[in-house]
């Protein structure tokens, strides 16, 4: 049986997983719709059959997410609509007027006359929070579109710094928030906190790909997760916070949600199982890297527009982190490689020349400055690939 959580001050009922519409889509970019291979459109439609079989109604997709609401608007007017919740996303523009004509779009394609969630999608600085909220902006457009019955309720989505969110969220004018949070990440809780002072909702992005590629883990941490899955044990931990109201599922098959149901006999006693669990992935940290390092690393780092090469020390240091003491290569890889190639979507440059570079003025405030430069220049060599670029430019 499906669980649901108010959805902040929305009132919507919504399950506690989400059908993201990130990964069934047929490809990233726009095409004609006599482009898509049949079986490709079989497996969409398979996955929301099954997504509301199972009672996750909620079904999330974005303008920039390809061939997804297009194909989505193939089967969503099938559904009886008062059952379903629909959140599309529309990044922010400098002109106001082409904010409207994608969302337009997003709705011409999504064959529906209004959606119950508008997102504003990738409100990442504070530059683009001003520019979407001064007057006249997208996030007016967004209240017309509202007036007009287009649109229910409107939020954001976020990949950008803590405060930054909490900036936004503090405007008050939003009705949820989607934004990273998970196990290995845990540094947006202030701002999940902020948007429970405002009463709104709060979507979890992507805790099982973004937290981990959860769907493939190294085999330490399922040894350290048991007797849990990883999947299962960062659902449980997320959920286990009530100010978390879903989490996004991006099955790309009928097939992938069922690993994630495993999680919901266990939410009326996760506070019998995670502790354990939580304790020991603590635990190993501190058996690899010390316990001084273990809780102290991340004290005092600078900012990457604080350091010289726009190097973005801390995420550097806990991709390290997570390769040596859990084993996530493979994931720390992916992520590190995306540095200098992710825009304001994940900003900052790897450690490439790092020793050529005197860090003594922006590590002034860490305990470790005499250590971090030859530990840059080590994860380097560790992590360094191909070139990744973000899903939506690959």
């Amino acid at each position: 049986m499906m669980y649901y959580r108010r959805f902040g001050r929305t009132e919507l009922p919504m399950p506690v997983f989400s059908c993201g519409g990130m990964r069934y889509q047929h490809q990233w970019q726009d095409a004609p719709f006599d482009q898509i291979p049949e079986a490709n459109q079989k497996q969409l439609e398979a996955c929301i059959y099954r997504s509301l079989e199972l009672g996750i109604n909620h079904i999330e997709t974005a303008r920039g997410y390809g061939t997804s609401e297009m194909q989505l608007g193939k089967i969503l007017p099938k559904l009886p609509r008062e059952r379903l919740i629909i959140q599309t996303k529309v990044c922010p523009n400098p002109d106001p007027l082409k904010f409207k004509q994608d969302f337009e779009q997003s709705l011409a394609y999504l064959q529906l006359d209004h959606v119950d969630l508008l997102g504003i999608h990738g409100i990442n600085t504070c530059e683009i929070l001003e520019d979407t909220i001064k007057p006249g902006g997208c996030l007016a457009v967004a209240k017309e579109l509202q007036t007009q019955g287009k649109v229910r309720f409107i939020g954001f989505s976020t990949h950008g710094p803590t405060d930054a969110i909490i900036q936004a969220i503090e405007t008050n004018e939003f009705d949820y928030v989607n934004l990273h949070w998970y196990y290995i990440n845990q540094n947006n809780w202030p701002a999940i906190e902020a948007a429970t002072r405002h009463d709104m909702g709060v979507f979890i992005i992507s805790p099982s790909d973004k937290g981990g590629q959860l769907y493939n883990p190294p085999e330490k941490l399922v040894q350290l997760c048991s007797p849990l899955s990883p999947m299962v044990f960062n659902n449980l931990f997320c959920l286990s916070h009530p100010q978390v109201h879903t989490l996004s599922i991006g099955a790309s098959k009928p097939t992938d949600f069922d690993e994630h149901l495993k999680t919901l006999p266990l939410l009326d006693r996760w506070d019998e199982i995670l502790p354990s669990i939580v304790q020991r992935l603590e635990q190993e940290l501190i058996n690899c890297f010390g316990e001084a390092w273990a809780k102290t690393w991340h004290i005092g780092l600078p900012r990457q527009e604080q350091t010289p090469n726009n190097i973005n020390i801390p995420v550097i240091l806990w991709l390290r982190n997570l390769a040596i003491a859990y084993d996530m290569i493979d994931y720390a890889k992916m992520r590190y490689n995306l540095l200098g190639n992710g825009g304001h979507w994940f900003p900052g440059k790897t450690a490439e020349g790092v020793e050529q570079l005197d860090l003594s003025h922006c590590l002034v405030n860490s305990p470790h400055a005499d250590q971090i430069p030859d530990l840059l220049a080590e994860t380097h060599q560790l992590l360094k690939a191909e070139t990744v670029l973000r899903l939506s430019k690959s």
